[in-house]
């Protein structure tokens, strides 16, 4: 069997023990020659890196393990480039976060504000990213994991139209499945998915097993009886036990399909904004929580010099997806994932240009998505609103129009009122100098 060469982008992340940690475990179905750590942050990388290589050393030792600052050294001849990049890291999703809550918005990380602010940062990042990559690997596949990834995508879309080895997905879609199989106690691989809308904005429609039954009513009964909590709620900060909690509300309104967690903040947005804390916001969360704990346990590992007893907590619907997505297009698997896609038909009455999140096979020749037709009036207006506001974001960086990204802001459920929209926005653009380009 051929062993592959990759690189994960963000090395630093405390994302990258667990997408490390699902590495070993499938080394017998997608064996390695080489795994390469980048980061430009090389302190911040380090510990996680070194801690990555005594776990290596320990599981996997026939794999060359190897951290870098250099981008010759990362991207030349590699297979597959897994990319989970944060520009401008914490400090700056802090800042995306505390600055609207400050002028009656909400604040969070890939919705709203802070969504489009962080958007504006990713996406010059992301398109120096694919260009450094095929500079040294023409072929190799880019798996990207980097947020907000509508904007993401959509902007990759339109810079790089023809290059058909650049897939973009989130694995939000997973942690609900592999939740909603805790909640109905079986194995959520038992389903086929049928899923729509855009990233962080979508719906199960159908969840149907090998014999034709489907699950979404069953499951949306036990929401409505009982809440809904994620597969690993024992690991989870409050704020995520919070969001996943809010489904039920959300299915109380709109039964229809069962929904993405993310849609709360646009179908409650006064609600929600007046249940944050414009302070205490959930990057502080992360930063005492979960950063703290992976750093702390990284650090644990170094110093003992292996792995044994680690208490290092992993996401697996995190790491196994973006593994399982390159391990399925390696080996011509052609196993179904949900991931982003242009439209072209596949929601029937939606913009064709829109990057749409849908289920699909992967295999050698990338993916082959399944179509869902026309959806109602409520969904597709939600969706071209979404899409309208995820366009606008991408031309405003594309363009450096201030115009347009007033409109985004203007065009978001979570902002709506265009006054507050211009106060976010002249905000946001003193916070993001050096990071977006000049607006006007």
């Amino acid at each position: 069997m051929k062993k592959f060469k990759i690189v994960l982008v963000g090395g630093g992340s405390t994302w990258t023990p667990g997408i490390l940690k699902s590495l070993t475990n499938h080394k017998e179905t997608f064996p390695l020659d080489q795994i390469v750590l980048y980061d430009v942050d090389e302190e911040r990388q380090s510990i996680v890196a070194q801690a990555g290589e005594i776990q290596f050393r320990e599981e996997s030792p026939e794999t060359k393990f190897i951290y870098t600052t250099d981008k010759e050294i990362a991207f030349k001849d590699k297979d597959f480039i897994l990319c989970q990049m944060r520009t401008g890291g914490y400090p700056m999703r802090l800042k995306d976060e505390q600055i609207p809550m400050s002028l009656g918005v909400i604040g969070q990380e890939t919705c709203g504000p802070g969504g489009f602010a962080y958007g504006m940062r990713s996406i010059r990042d992301m398109i120096e990213l694919v260009n450094d990559v095929r500079t040294y690997s023409p072929e190799a596949w880019i798996i990207n994991y980097t947020n907000p990834a509508a904007i993401v995508a959509d902007a990759l879309s339109l810079v790089f139209p023809e290059d058909k080895k650049i897939l973009n997905i989130c694995d939000q879609p997973v942690n609900l499945l592999r939740s909603y199989g805790r909640l109905m106690e079986v194995d959520e691989k038992i389903w086929e998915p049928v899923y729509f809308g855009l990233n962080h904005f979508g719906w199960f429609t159908h969840l149907y097993d090998k014999d034709g039954n489907d699950y979404v009513p069953l499951i949306r009964e036990k929401i409505s009886k009982n809440g809904f909590i994620p597969v690993d709620a024992e690991q989870r900060d409050k704020s995520w036990l919070d969001t996943y909690g809010m489904v039920k509300d959300i299915l109380d309104d709109f039964p229809d399909y069962l929904p993405n967690t993310y849609l709360q903040y646009y179908l409650y947005p006064e609600y929600k904004y007046h249940k944050m804390d414009p302070i205490n916001t959930r990057a502080v969360e992360v930063m005492k929580g979960r950063e703290k704990r992976v750093f702390e346990e990284c650090a644990a590992i170094v110093a003992a010099n292996t792995t044994k007893d680690s208490k290092l907590v992993h996401n697996d619907a995190h790491g196994d997806m973006i593994v399982e997505v390159a391990e399925s297009i390696a080996h011509n698997r052609n196993k179904i994932f949900i991931v982003i896609l242009k439209n072209d038909g596949l929601i029937a009455n939606v913009s064709d240009s829109a990057m749409v999140e849908v289920a699909a096979t992967l295999g050698k020749n990338g993916p082959r998505a399944f179509g869902v037709g026309e959806v109602s009036t409520f969904y597709k207006g939600l969706i071209e609103n979404q899409f309208a506001y995820e366009r606008l974001t991408v031309e405003a960086y594309l363009e450096g129009s201030y115009k347009k990204a007033l409109m985004a802001l203007t065009l978001n459920r979570t902002v709506i009122d265009a006054k507050k929209a211009r106060k976010v926005l002249d905000a946001l653009i003193e916070a993001n100098q050096g990071y977006w380009p000049a607006l006007k």
